[in-house]
């Protein structure tokens, strides 16, 4: 994550996001959202938890996370004018959370055309060296 999270001011779309029912219900904080760069985390809860006897955060909510960053991304590269809607998110889990960690997401839309971005992210706990999840989409956008 970045050492210095971004203020509203930098992208009006940060407070969008922040205002997301889905978003607030599962506890997201928008960090960053420039450039067609974004970074969200969803702390650990228990009424997240999928299995019981390890603790493990389910994996819709992990998803969840991927898809609004995302989304967050592709709404705010330079190119895009504003709102956005996932097309296709294909998203590989590589190993299940640390139960008790916050769950952190990186997103980048690395390339745009008149009307589809093109997005990767990653989903990480405490430990940055070990993906929870990798994800690639594209959603859609309205260029300038």
């Amino acid at each position: 994550m970045s050492s210095t999270p971004s203020s509203d001011e930098d992208h009006p779309g940060l407070e969008f996001f922040r205002g997301l029912p889905h978003a607030v219900a599962l506890g997201m904080t928008a960090h960053v959202m420039q450039d067609g760069h974004a970074e969200m985390s969803m702390p650990w809860d228990e009424k997240l938890v999928g299995d019981p006897e390890s603790g493990v955060i389910h994996g819709g909510a992990v998803s969840a996370l991927m898809d609004t960053c995302c989304g967050a991304a592709a709404m705010c590269h330079p190119d895009s004018i504003g709102g956005t809607a996932t097309i296709a998110l294909r998203i590989d889990y590589m190993r299940p959370a640390t139960p008790g960690q916050t769950i952190r997401a990186r997103a980048e839309c690395y390339h745009t055309t008149r009307s589809v971005a093109f997005v990767r992210a990653t989903a990480l706990d405490d430990d940055d060296d070990r993906p929870v999840a990798t994800a690639t989409g594209t959603f859609t956008v309205e260029s300038k």
